[in-house]
């Protein structure tokens, strides 16, 4: 009896993946967990294991072809004999497995993507990526007009965008080739209680218009010597997640000042002990990370997410910290530290460090990036002054932590008089969405943090 391997779900949001590389032709052997092929979604890239040893008798989903989880992927048999049995060509794969089913002269048996008539899918049933599907609900498009030049015919985001401009071009040349109607003149033509002159229509009745496509733009094209280059895939999916996230939630920035000077001294006593346990230095970040930890305790709202659909506010129990990650300058992941609520700066500092190590060196795996409840994003040793970061949706905001430097500043002198000090300072600046919650809850739950690192016994986190 065959096995059918299924889109897996990869992380709690994650809703599709993309099939990036098949690693077995049909007609070949396969282990149990063997490398069966190469999945991609908007959180993480991974490998599929076979989950069970056989032959790969079919593959049901091309390269480049994005399904919902739970899609049926391929067939795997227990023997060869099982492959006469199997009906209808292969959709793709490696070692010369045959065409995408729905290319021109190709048998087409192989079962498209369900679709529940929702906008998931095209007309044939070929998934459309969430990027795909907001675009074209926004400016309100029939897909079956776009041609596709994906996988199998598959609609992309660079189709929307020539179909929309090109739809723009049209629409700018007929309204120009359209002669403007001759406007009477005062002495020939005076305007009379018969032919009453229209005014324009209010905004209010016109807020209905389509807007202008953004990829309407005119495009210069590449000048001498410029150099076109492909995106990673990584920063193709950043590209369409910060633009979903913009567009979704309402983005409000709110920043307080930190004296950063009860932390220091504690860094700067535990510096040689800490890495010579630890193999790298203590930085700021898990001081802050644990501040954040106890203060999304004190505010569970900071710590929650939006069900807009149902009207609803999800408070999680968990207080999961993603921990922004910058990959060598190719872009950005967000590593998950789970229950960091539970966790020490110490043990923080391991954490973050070994998520970061693991992101750079792609050993991460569904759970280090996926579940995170609330982020933090850290461009402080790139030398930043204030940053307002997009908020990582579903989470409810996200924490910058800027650079931390010596400067002069006015404290409280023992008897109360006005003291002059050099002192370490650095900014926290919270993106939040203002959907969830208001400005006051915003500063107060800043004002936690600050409380917290100003004044908290940082000596005995360390012992």
């Amino acid at each position: 009896m065959a096995t059918t391997v299924k889109m897996p779900q990869l992380g709690e949001t994650v809703t599709e993946g993309t099939v990036t590389r098949w690693m077995k032709a049909v007609g070949e052997r396969l282990a149990e967990q063997e490398t069966l092929a190469d999945i991609s979604t908007d959180k993480v890239d991974t490998e599929l294991p076979s989950p069970a040893a056989g032959i790969l008798l079919k593959i049901l989903v091309a390269e480049g072809q994005t399904v919902p989880v739970g899609t049926e992927l391929a067939l795997i048999g227990e023997s060869a004999d099982e492959l006469s049995a199997v009906d209808g060509p292969d959709t793709g794969g490696t070692g010369g497995a045959t065409a995408a089913a729905g290319l021109p002269g190709t048998a087409s048996k192989v079962a498209v993507v369900p679709t529940n008539g929702n906008g998931r899918t095209d007309a044939v049933g070929r998934a459309l990526s969430p990027v795909v599907r907001r675009l074209i609900a926004q400016h309100g498009l029939d897909v079956s007009q776009i041609p596709g030049s994906g996988a199998a015919g598959r609609v992309t985001r660079k189709d929307v965008d020539v179909f929309l401009t090109q739809r723009a071009e049209t629409e700018t040349e007929t309204a120009a080739a359209t002669p403007m109607p001759a406007m009477p003149t005062t002495a020939s033509s005076p305007v009379t209680a018969e032919a009453p002159v229209t005014p324009p229509a209010p905004l209010a009745a016109r807020v209905d218009a389509p807007a202008p496509a953004a990829s309407a733009r005119v495009a210069t094209g590449p000048a001498p010597g410029d150099e076109r280059r492909e995106l990673s895939r990584l920063r193709a999916r950043i590209a369409e997640n910060m633009i979903y996230a913009k567009q979704t939630a309402a983005h409000v920035w709110t920043s307080v000042e930190v004296d950063y000077h009860n932390v220091e001294q504690v860094r700067q006593r535990a510096r040689a002990s800490f890495a010579a346990a630890n193999g790298f230095s203590l930085t700021y970040l898990p001081f802050v990370a644990r501040a954040t930890a106890a203060a999304l305790r004190d505010f569970p709202v900071v710590n929650s997410e939006l069900d807009i659909d149902r009207k609803q506010a999800v408070f999680h129990r968990a207080v999961n910290l993603g921990i922004a990650i910058d990959i060598n300058q190719g872009g950005l992941m967000v590593g998950n530290v789970r229950d960091a609520d539970g966790l020490r700066v110490t043990s923080l500092a391991r954490r973050i460090r070994t998520l970061a190590d693991d992101a750079r060196t792609g050993r991460l795996g569904p759970d280090d990036v996926t579940g995170a409840t609330f982020t933090i994003s850290n461009p402080g040793p790139y030398g930043s002054f204030m940053t307002a970061p997009i908020i990582n949706v579903p989470n409810t905001a996200i924490l910058s932590t800027d650079s931390v430097t010596k400067r002069v500043t006015v404290l409280d002198g023992p008897d109360g008089e006005d003291v002059i000090a050099i002192r370490p300072i650095g900014y926290l600046g919270l993106t939040w969405d203002h959907r969830a919650f208001d400005g006051s809850t915003a500063l107060l739950f800043l004002r936690r943090i600050k409380q917290y690192l100003e004044s908290w016994d940082w000596e005995q986190e360390l012992a």
